[in-house]
């Protein structure tokens, strides 16, 4: 950010007048304070004195189990800088990066777009969040967001994917009058009470019961849709159109078919395109791969934020907003202190203009079948490689038992410590030797899932293939540095039960 030098009547005024504007601008001066004697806060220098202590600090404040757990497979790395989809260590190592902040980062690290509206939003000094005005840039957003959101009117702007499900449980509920919500077997929809409660996880459920009263159908699934909408209370379906947690695809057919028995029976369609949308599959959203899909409300955040400013956006139905917002009595009813802030709304705008004008969701879809295309043909070569699936840049690798009596051997050993052990075998070295960022897509799973930033490009494919291979052929060549960190994983397992 640059400002541009005061000129001598401005410096006098500021050196003159502390006792009035400047009162007014930041407040009166604290009492006993000596002139001048205000520490200027300095973010670098900070950062300089006080970086080598991240893991420290952490194991102290923060979650411990964090750090521990980043020592115990070789992540704790310290990263120095990021562009796009690259990072580079202390030591100017490049990293590539297939996570993308579990897929935050749509556009990368630092996209300079971005970094410009933020930049300009600031200098810009708005009157942000006087809750008692309408500013424009949530109403420009919106705008925008909608004219990629056939057939949906209306967006509450919260903070975050799981702040965008609660409010779309809310709205869904009120709008129909019923209580109970279904979700599919394995989803991933957030952590807050709410939103856990359609967790389909028990890893995450546990402990924090009591839930609200709503209930697990398997994915793809009609007959037992059709069952539980019979019995008269259900306000809605939420649905991954992709699952995050393994990768798994609804079957074809199913969400049309589910939001025509779903509407039959006076309930909404839930699309969760927290992880899938804005270009993440290589179309603006993952449901408009199936034609005829017209969710009533949607739930999008993640690559919204540019990578800088939390946001979460639930887009719906013109008809059940003005339910929630049925008169002036109701006005803030559901509200969010931090939604439609300028700098998130200017980061939104942002990413919306960049995706268009970088055509990043066709980026999407060319790079990601290029990407689905060069691994699935590694499935014949290679024994311990099951599957290969997924859309766009959201790609599942599955590994699985193999048929070679060695290999099964290694294979059952692993699986009887703990299920997803092998996944984790392929993820370290792929970090510590190849220096490509990766990870399993779910406790207790044998996938990994990619999502890297949609920017990446042919030569980051290459790049990943390469050393995919590289450590698929280490796997099977059955020993070396692969297996004998097999058999930590084995051992820390084991002590953990």
């Amino acid at each position: 950010m640059t400002t541009s030098e005061p000129n001598s009547e401005s410096k006098e005024f500021e050196e003159g007048a502390h006792g009035s504007a400047g009162e007014a601008a930041h407040g009166p001066a604290r009492e006993g304070a000596q002139p001048g004697a205000r520490k200027e806060f300095d973010l670098g220098r900070l950062l300089t004195e006080r970086g080598a202590e991240r893991y420290e600090l952490h194991s102290r404040y923060l979650n411990h189990q964090l750090p521990r757990m980043l020592h115990t497979i070789g992540f704790d790395k310290v990263y120095e800088r990021a562009e796009g989809a690259h990072f580079w260590d202390e030591e100017g190592n490049d990293y590539l990066d297939m996570l993308a902040g579990f897929g935050v980062m749509g556009l990368g690290r630092h996209h300079p777009v971005v970094r410009k509206a933020l930049h300009d939003v600031l200098d810009a000094s708005l009157a942000d969040l006087t809750r008692f005005d309408c500013q424009p840039l949530p109403g420009l957003l919106a705008e925008k967001l909608l004219a990629h959101s056939p057939h949906l009117d209306r967006v509450f702007f919260g903070n975050s994917g799981t702040e965008a499900v609660e409010t779309a449980l809310k709205f869904a509920r009120y709008a129909t009058g019923k209580p109970r919500v279904l979700y599919c077997e394995h989803a991933f929809h957030g952590l807050t009470t709410g939103s856990l409660s359609v967790n389909g996880e028990a890893g995450f459920r546990d402990g924090f019961a009591p839930l609200l009263p709503d209930t697990a159908i398997p994915l793809g699934d009609l007959d037992v849709l059709a069952k539980e909408l019979k019995k008269g209370d259900v306000a809605a379906l939420i649905v991954e159109p992709i699952q995050g947690k393994g990768v798994h695809e609804a079957p074809p057919g199913y969400l049309r078919a589910a939001q025509d028995l779903l509407h039959k029976h006076k309930a909404l369609l839930i699309a969760d395109e927290v992880q899938t949308g804005l270009g993440r599959t290589g179309d603006f959203y993952a449901y408009q791969h199936e034609e005829g899909v017209e969710p009533d409300l949607v739930c999008v955040a993640k690559a919204l934020s540019g990578g800088y400013v939390p946001v979460g956006a639930t887009i719906g139905k013109d008809w059940i907003f003005k339910k929630v917002y049925s008169s002036i009595d109701r006005v803030l009813v559901h509200s969010a202190s931090f939604g439609s802030n300028a700098q998130a709304m200017a980061a939104g705008l942002a990413v919306l203009s960049v995706m268009e004008d970088e055509q990043i969701v066709a980026n999407a879809r060319a790079t990601g079948e290029l990407l689905k295309s060069r691994l699935a043909a590694l499935v014949d070569r290679y024994e311990l490689l099951s599957d290969v699936r997924g859309r766009g840049l959201m790609i599942g690798i599955e590994f699985g038992r193999p048929r070679s009596l060695k290999l099964r051997s290694r294979w059952t050993m692993l699986q009887a410590a703990r299920k997803g052990l092998f996944a984790q075998m392929v993820v370290v070295p792929l970090l510590q030797r190849h220096r490509i960022l990766t990870q399993v897509s779910g406790d207790h799973l044998e996938v990994i899932k990619l999502i890297p930033p949609l920017v990446v490009g042919e030569r980051d494919v290459d790049r990943f293939v390469e050393a995919f291979t590289a450590v698929m052929d280490d796997a099977h060549g059955g020993a070396g540095l692969m297996w004998d960190f097999g058999k930590t994983l084995v051992k820390q397992a084991v002590a953990n039960r």
